[in-house]
Order: C-alpha cells, then sequence, then structure tokens
C-alpha cells in the first residue's frame, strides 16, 4: 500500500499541481511532508510495538494510513493535501518498522536477508502497478482516486494482521518523551530548513537560523542520551561499524537517487510531454526489473561480500543516474526503456545491500533501538534526497541559458550521480567481512 501510494502520486503530481493552481516543480512539499514525518515518528514505533504487540499496532498504523488517504482525497488546496498527508505518515512511520522488527524477532540472523529480500517481493508490486495505474486514474478519473484505492487494501490489510501477525510484546520501559522532542524537533527543522532552501521560500538568514537551531538539538540530544539509562535512540549504536557505515553510507546515497522517484515522471511529462498514462507505462518496465531481480541479490551479495558489491554497485548506480541526463524528447524509446530497466536491476541490489548491512550486527539487545534508528536513517535520506532534487530543478528553471537547452532536468541528474558516486567513499569504511553473519559468506 506504501508502494503503491508514492508511485502513483509521483505520476499524478502534474495532475494535481494543476487541479490547485501551483507549479508542479513546486510540488515536492506533499512529498516531503510525508517522509518527514516517518522519520519524526517511527523512533515511536518500536516503543509502542515492544509495549503493545506488534499485532494491535501494525493494525492500527494501516488504519492510520487509511484514514489519511480519504482525507488526501478531500483535499481542497495544497495545505489541506499536506496535513493529510502527514496523518498518512504517522501510519506509514509504524507499517514498515513494526513488519520488520517481527522478522528480526522471529527468524534467526543467518536466515534474515533471504528473508527480508524475499518479502521486499510482494511489496514491489506496488511499485510495479503504481505508475501504470497513477496515469490511466488522472486521465480516466480524477487524481482523489489515487489515495481512495488505498481503502480496499488497508481493509484487507488490517484482516491479514489479526489472523496471521504473532503478537510479541517485549519488556519496554517508560517512553523517553524529553529525547523524542529533541530528536524529532531537529529532524523536522532540518528538512523544513532544506525545503525552504529548495523552493526559495524563506530568507536566507530564517534558513541559517533554523539549520543552527537543528544542529544545536541533536548535540543537546546526545548530551543528554548519553547520561540516560534507556534513551529514546542510544548513541551507543554508533559504535556498530557496519549500521554507522550503512546508515552513513544510505545517506550519501539517497542524496544522489532520493529524489529519482519524484523527477523521472516529471522529466517524462513536464519535459517531454508525454501523457501521464504513457508516462506511467514506460515507468512500468523499471519497477518490473526492480522486482524480477530480487532474486539474484543475496547470491551477488553471497559471493562478493557486502564491501565490493556495494561499492562496485553504487557506482554503477552513478553513471547510470548521469545517463538520464542525456536523454531528450527525441532519444528513441528503446534507449530510455533500456537505462530504466538497467536503473531498476540496479537499484535493487543497492536498496537490498544498504538496509541489510545496517542490522547486520544487532542483537536482542538493540534490535528494537537499531530498526527504528535505520528507519529513520532511510527516510530522513528519502526526504533530504527529494529536498535537494527539487533545489536543483528550481535553480537551474530560473537560469535562461539552462531553460533554453533540452531540458532543466541535464544538469540535475550529472549533479545527482556524482553526488551517488562519492557515497563510494563511506562504504569503502567496511570490512570484507562485514556483513558475513547475514551472508553467509566464506571467508
Amino acid at each position: 500500500m506504501q508502494a503503491l501510494d508514492g508511485t502513483i502520486l509521483n505520476t499524478a503530481i502534474p495532475s494535481i499541481a494543476k487541479d490547485l493552481g501551483h507549479p508542479p516543480l513546486a510540488m515536492q512539499s506533499i512529498i516531503v511532508a510525508y517522509t518527514i514525518t516517518l522519520a519524526i515518528f517511527i523512533p515511536l514505533s518500536g516503543w509502542l510495538s515492544d509495549r503493545f504487540g506488534t499485532k494491535i499496532i501494525f493494525s492500527i498504523a494501516i488504519a492510520l494510513f487509511a484514514l489519511g488517504s480519504v482525507f488526501c482525497a478531500a483535499s481542497q488546496n495544497l495545505s489541506q493535501l499536506i496535513l493529510s498527508r502527514i496523518l498518512q505518515g504517522m501510519g506509514g512511520s509504524i507499517m514498515v518498522p513494526v513488519a520488520r522488527l517481527t522478522v528480526l524477532y522471529v527468524y534467526p540472523k543467518d536466515q534474515l536477508l533471504k528473508v527480508l529480500n524475499f518479502i521486499a517481493i510482494p511489496g514491489l508490486a506496488g511499485a510495479v502497478v503504481g505508475p501504470s495505474l497513477g496515469g490511466w486514474l488522472v486521465e480516466l478519473a480524477t487524481w482523489h482516486w489515487i489515495f481512495l484505492i488505498n481503502i480496499p487494501i488497508a481493509a484487507v490489510g488490517i484482516w491479514m494482521a489479526i489472523k496471521f501477525l504473532p503478537q510479541i510484546k517485549r519488556p519496554e520501559g517508560k517512553f523517553d518523551l524529553i529525547g523524542f522532542l529533541l530528536f524529532s524537533g531537529s529532524l523536522s527543522l532540518q528538512t523544513y530548513a532544506l525545503e525552504l532552501t529548495a523552493t526559495a521560500a524563506g530568507k536566507a538568514s530564517s534558513i541559517l537560523i533554523l539549520f543552527f537551531v537543528a544542529i544545536l538539538l541533536i548535540v543537546l540530544y546526545v548530551y543528554y542520551a548519553r547520561r540516560k539509562s534507556d534513551p529514546l535512540i542510544p548513541p551507543s549504536l554508533f559504535k556498530i561499524r557496519t549500521l554507522r557505515v550503512g546508515i552513513i553510507g544510505s545517506l550519501a546515497t539517497r542524496l544522489g537517487i532520493g529524489g529519482f522517484p519524484l523527477l523521472l515522471p516529471l522529466m517524462l511529462q513536464v519535459g517531454f510531454e508525454y501523457e501521464p498514462s504513457i508516462a506511467g507505462m514506460m515507468l512500468l518496465p523499471m519497477a518490473l526489473a526492480n522486482v524480477l531481480s530480487k532474486p539474484m541479490v543475496v547470491p551477488i551479495i553471497k559471493k562478493y561480500g557486502y564491501k565490493t558489491t556495494l561499492i562496485v554497485n553504487t557506482l554503477l548506480l552513478a553513471i547510470l543516474l548521469s545517463l538520464f541526463a542525456f536523454l531528450s524528447a527525441g532519444t528513441p524509446l528503446l534507449i530510455i526503456l533500456g537505462l530504466m530497466v538497467m536503473y531498476g536491476i540496479i537499484s535493487s541490489v543497492q536498496f537490498t545491500t544498504m538496509n541489510t548491512i545496517s542490522i547486520a550486527d544487532l542483537d536482542a539487545s538493540n534490535s528494537s533501538d537499531g530498526n527504528s534508528l535505520v528507519a529513520v536513517a532511510q527516510q530522513l535520506s528519502i526526504s533530504f534526497g527529494i529536498s535537494i532534487a527539487g533545489l536543483l530543478v528550481h535553480n537551474f528553471s530560473k537560469l535562461e541559458h539552462v531553460v533554453k537547452s533540452d531540458n532543466i532536468f541535464t544538469y540535475t541528474f550529472i549533479i545527482l550521480g556524482l553526488l551517488t558516486g562519492l557515497s563510494t567513499l563511506v562504504f569503502n569504511r567496511l570490512q570484507p567481512g562485514d556483513g558475513s553473519k547475514l551472508s553467509g559468506k566464506k571467508l
């Protein structure tokens, strides 16, 4: 449901922008509002799950997501849509972390890589269906239906959670409210400041103050958490090398590729002037390649190890991302589709490898906290990636000589490709044996 919602929305953004009276290149706020809400409330998911049980919390999360979808469909302006997306984000912030936490609790470590990769495949069905379904819905009906379609899925999801999901509880202390306010406050201010920068909606002095306060809050959190016996996110987690490198590397990589799901539909519709249904169908091969290549991810990691896989695959991802800069409305369709298929395959390997190396060395004592931290970092990096992509597109669109070139996306993709390539420096900090408990690679 989450993957379907995100991919449908990316395809429908130009239609939503037209209906609400906003330029399509300035609509990333409805995505950023959702992703930052995920990052803010994810730390709460582990505590809620351990306190009240996985089955109950997961079902409530689905219901919240469905309620937010109803409000999204009923929105009459951009502000209402953003608020509704925040409600959706509150449900989404619990769904995926609790599902993954349940898997961490139930399966032994030597099966986690295989299991996590396997359960990602059905979830990617939403990414396969989303682009074409989104284009079809906005042409034959209205954009409101891209949210209403979540309702029957949510109903089935709640029924399945109640019937099949185990009700796992773990001893949990009092919720760290002070830590939550400090940590979440820093995340929200950072993202808000970056969003103001991307849309040129705030003064430079105000943005700098927001960044300063965000840094101050995170410094205060670290100082506070080191002196508390059971903090929201223990700073000691960063002593685990695989988690530290995985989180920082994932953040660095997604600064480059985080905005890709937003940029590509915009380039096809705004830059190349394809109809939404055509643009949606063109995204289908990429999503299918992402799903169909999942079975080969585990053998690749087992053969080459996490370090080699991440370094080589990230470089390939950077090259592919840069190649999208040279596309134009006159580029043969087979070349465009070929690049999309390759991107789907390479990104499939990348996400599974980055996500699993971060949890490679977690144990029973820190699984909940570590899982929450990994999920926060993922959503925060996606939010930053979208904001950076929006910042580049917004500023290039104001430069006359750039607008007169093929399209404003050319230089954006080149810069994002360079950013992605630089993230290999982070993955180089891994040791050859890192992640062997998950992959079973002989050393």
